[in-house]
Order: structure tokens, then C-alpha cells, then sequence
């Protein structure tokens, strides 16, 4: 086969890799990137704000809870607000990937976020808010990664990724709860 020829027998179109090397500013997002990039964007954005209104929750509730009982149950909020964090620590990085820019703004975290903050003083409340933001959390990333699907690979194992540390949190906070 000649240089010319727009697919290879291995059903590579060579084409389309050559034109990778072109619109170098645009990084890693090339013309065959088949996702809704300003929706993913969106999405990301949504689900960076829920895990940073999480991670104050969690912290929140770690500085709250007090007493020698407690100790494990605050050990493990202050874990998961460290897990949540690398979340949006990942979730902002791909925001850039994409060309996007991580939307931080205080003042709307509350409205993008699909979980609740809680300032409950009691621990089993603390407990009990943690699980349902949890489970919102799960759902909206199962959500996220079927209307993504195969569009966007690289966000997608992302998502799968994040979403089962999720998991393992609402398994924590249900074993917590009495």
C-alpha cells in the first residue's frame, strides 16, 4: 500500500493520525475526539463541585466529631476528605485536558453540586448525611459515564475510577451507621 492511502489493511486511517500532528494547541483533544466536549466539561465541572462541597463536609464533621468513642468515625471522615480531594484533583485535570477551565467559584459551588453540605453536630447525623451524599455521588457518576460511554474513553475509566471509591465510602458510612 502506498503512503496515500487513507486506511491501512489493519483498518487504521492514516489520515486522521497525520492530522493529530496538526492543531498542537488543542493537546491531547484531537479531531477524532467523539465526545460532546462542552457537555463533558459541564459534567466534570458538576462533579468537581460536589466533590469539593464533599470535601468540606467530610472536614467539617472531622473537626465537629469529638470524644474517645468517636475516634475511628472521625479518622474516617478525615480519610475520605483526603480521598475527595484527589478526586477533584483528577477531575480538574482532565477539565484541562479537554481545554476547559476548573470552575472553583465559591459562589456557585452549591448550585453545581450534586450532594449537600451538612453541618449536623450530632455523629450518627454526620454519618447518616455522609451515606446519602455518597450514594447521590455514585449515582450521578453512573450517570455521567453512560452519557458519555465510549465517546471519551480516558474521562470515562475516569469516572469508573472515582465512582468506586465512592462506593467503598458509602460502604463505610453505612457500616457506621447504628
Amino acid at each position: 500500500m502506498s503512503d496515500t492511502t487513507p486506511t491501512q489493511a489493519s483498518g487504521i486511517d492514516t489520515a486522521a493520525i497525520r492530522a493529530a500532528a496538526q492543531n498542537l494547541s488543542d493537546g491531547p483533544v484531537t479531531a477524532g475526539y467523539k465526545g460532546d466536549r462542552e457537555a463533558v466539561l459541564k459534567m466534570l465541572n458538576d462533579a468537581l463541585a460536589t466533590e469539593l462541597v464533599c470535601i468540606n463536609r467530610y472536614k467539617r464533621h472531622y473537626y465537629t466529631v469529638s470524644g474517645k468513642n468517636n475516634a475511628a468515625i472521625k479518622a474516617e471522615f478525615l480519610e475520605h476528605a483526603g480521598e475527595e480531594e484527589k478526586h477533584a484533583d483528577w477531575l480538574a485535570e482532565r477539565i484541562v485536558q479537554l481545554n476547559g477551565t476548573p470552575d472553583y467559584n465559591p459562589a456557585t459551588l452549591h448550585e453545581r453540586s450534586h450532594a449537600e453540605y451538612d453541618d449536623s453536630l450530632e455523629v450518627q447525623s454526620m454519618v447518616r448525611a455522609n451515606l446519602i451524599a455518597e450514594r447521590v455521588a455514585i449515582e450521578a457518576y453512573r450517570q455521567m459515564i453512560e452519557r458519555i460511554a465510549d465517546t471519551d474513553p480516558v474521562t470515562t475509566q475516569l469516572l469508573v475510577k472515582i465512582m468506586a471509591e465512592e462506593e467503598e465510602h458509602a460502604d463505610d458510612m453505612r457500616d457506621l451507621l447504628e
